[in-house]
């Protein structure tokens, strides 16, 4: 009880419900939770079955007279015939006819060691620089398919760009493919090439 000095009344203090029932839940829960500390009982190993628990049983000396009869076995431990090593095998279906006797003869046609590529469209004759942004033909629509041959040798390429302005050039190259077609020097600038279209 406590006593307002204000007021000089005097109050009673009431706990709440929950304040008590909280701590009496914890230790029962702990309680349940630690059965070790609770008094339970260690686990012990496993104790020998006494001789007392087994029973004799008795065994005849002449198995001849007992009435222990053994059946005979099932078919199931029958073979129904013997493999041997020269044993023909043959699977339960109809024989297959007569197969192929020999192989058959194909006639090859007869090639060389030219490349087999159709004829182009048109050929154009000139002359062709590098060009460091791709293969441009001025007289030529991008997508077009062309094989640009030189004194080195040949490249198949498809035309990127439009150029090149001069009118003698009928083509400008990306530069690696310039000095592989060309056979020229690495400071030449112009070549004479062959433009396959197709």
């Amino acid at each position: 009880m406590r006593a307002d000095a204000r007021t000089g009344i005097v109050a009673s203090i009431v706990r709440p419900r929950w304040m008590v029932v909280g701590p009496a839940l914890t230790a029962a829960l702990a309680l349940v939770a630690l059965p070790g500390l609770a008094g339970s009982r260690a686990a012990r190993p496993l104790e020998p079955v006494p001789a007392g628990a087994f029973q004799p049983l008795p065994v005849p000396a002449d198995i001849t007279r007992s009435k222990i009869t053994i059946a005979g076995l099932d078919d199931a431990h029958l073979s129904d015939g013997v493999i041997e090593p020269d044993t023909t095998l043959i699977e339960p279906a109809a024989a297959p006819s007569g197969g192929p006797t020999g192989r058959p003869t194909v006639v090859q046609p007869v090639t060389d060691a030219r490349p087999d590529r159709k004829p182009p469209r048109y050929i154009l004759r000139g002359e062709a620089t590098f060009y460091d942004n791709g293969t441009t033909a001025m007289r030529l629509p991008r997508g077009t398919l062309v094989v640009i041959c030189g004194g080195g040798g040949c490249v198949e390429r498809t035309v990127t760009d439009y150029g090149p302005i001069k009118p003698s050039r009928i083509v400008d190259l990306y530069r690696p493919d310039f000095f592989a077609i060309c056979g020229c020097p690495w400071f030449a600038g112009i070549t004479d090439v062959t433009v396959y279209v197709y």
